[in-house]
């Protein structure tokens, strides 16, 4: 089944003008789902979680962002599964490691997609800026939330599946959150 945001996607890039890449993520904030697509078909469903608060795209909002993005870095190709990333940073141990008070918030785990919004005003710039909120597709230390709103913002999913998806992906990848 394809997503219902397929066709509000190619439309706001044809808005914007701007060429859709081979790949292209759909992020339902609905569903909890993120979809793969390649050359326009799809590949791969896997199940996610977005923000607690409602969709935002202001700064200390805790909101998921909505609207066009893509991915501008790949972070953490080497870090084993389940590595605690802080600043972007593997610190060295994975999120079972770490005392259990530690482990209560959502850590960012495994890998890092950050996300660049591509919609001036929207998504780009000012207090409403992707990229400068440090909105991630991530792992997660969290795994059963999973399916269910539970992030401070950005879009978790299991670390295996999000090993999956980092090497699926390449920098530049659009990203379209609804």
């Amino acid at each position: 089944m394809s997503s219902d945001l397929l066709q509000p996607t190619t439309h706001k890039l044809r808005s914007l003008e701007i060429k859709q890449t081979a790949r292209l993520l759909i992020v339902s904030i609905e569903r909890q789902t993120l979809e793969l697509y390649h050359d326009g078909q799809l590949t791969r469903t896997f199940s996610i979680s977005t923000s607690k608060n409602p969709p935002s795209c202001v700064e200390n909002s805790f909101g998921t962002p909505t609207g066009l993005h893509r991915i501008s870095e790949k972070i953490g190709h080497e870090a084993p599964i389940g590595a605690v990333l802080k600043g972007r940073v593997d610190v060295g141990k994975r999120y079972w490691e770490l005392s259990e008070g530690e482990q209560q918030p959502n850590l960012v785990t495994t890998r890092i997609l950050w996300l660049d919004g591509l919609e001036p005003g929207h998504n780009q710039g000012g207090n409403r800026d992707s990229h400068a909120r440090y909105i991630y597709i991530h792992g997660t230390n969290h795994e059963e939330k999973i399916g269910t709103p539970a992030s401070g913002g950005c879009v978790q999913l299991r670390n295996q599946e999000m090993i999956e998806l980092f090497d699926t992906v390449e920098n530049g990848d659009q990203v379209y959150i609804g």
